[in-house]
């Protein structure tokens, strides 16, 4: 499925629907970090700071991978397109990831959090990438969002509230712990001033 990109400047801030998923990002992926937390800017804002300065500070012969990010409605797919590494495409289905932002620091960085085996000593990862720009950065976010409500609406379904009717069989695979999830769509001016809020009152 070839996808035209001819007008995608235009509609590069707008909204993401279910229908336009799956979309394909190109990013670099900058690595990941613990994460204290399942959701919140709070939890991925410093481990993307760590990551930054990491790569701000590579040597000069190591470049932060090339990949292609998908998003669709199973969840995210990486694939690694250079250089060239043993391990080079992954995914983190959809119940698996529990936050996704557009960092207010660095504007063209998407973060998200995925939540490994619940019995690891660290369950919650930040995972981060940067974009082309800015814009790029939150049209990822609100693909990830649309991917989201998908999965939310196929959730209820599979919990018996049938909304329409339509008889529709959801994979088993949905386990109703993992309903959590949260994306954070403000821009990061309103982040900033949401935190800054949060700051006076606690």
């Amino acid at each position: 499925m070839a996808s035209s990109n001819s007008n995608s400047t235009t509609d590069l801030d707008g909204q993401v629907n279910v229908e336009d998923l799956p979309i394909t990002f190109k990013v670099k992926y900058i690595g990941s970090e613990v994460a204290r937390g399942l959701w919140g800017i709070k939890y991925t804002r410093r481990p993307v700071d760590i990551m930054v300065g990491v790569a701000k500070n590579l040597p000069p012969n190591k470049v932060l991978p090339n990949c292609e990010l998908k998003v669709s409605t199973e969840g995210v797919q990486l694939e690694i397109i250079a250089p060239k590494a043993s391990i080079n495409h992954w995914s983190y289905p959809i119940d698996t990831i529990s936050y996704g932002v557009q960092d207010l620091v660095y504007t063209r960085v998407f973060a998200m959090i995925v939540v490994k085996d619940e019995s690891s000593p660290h369950p919650f990862e930040v995972h981060a990438f940067v974009c082309d720009s800015r814009a790029m950065a939150r049209k990822l976010t609100f693909a990830l969002a649309a991917a989201f409500q998908d999965y939310s609406r196929r959730v209820k379904e599979a919990a018996g509230e049938e909304e329409g009717g339509e008889g529709a069989t959801p994979s088993d695979s949905i386990t109703p712990t993992r309903q959590k999830f949260a994306i954070d769509l403000r821009t990061p001016e309103e982040i900033q001033a949401g935190e800054l809020e949060q700051e006076t009152e606690a």
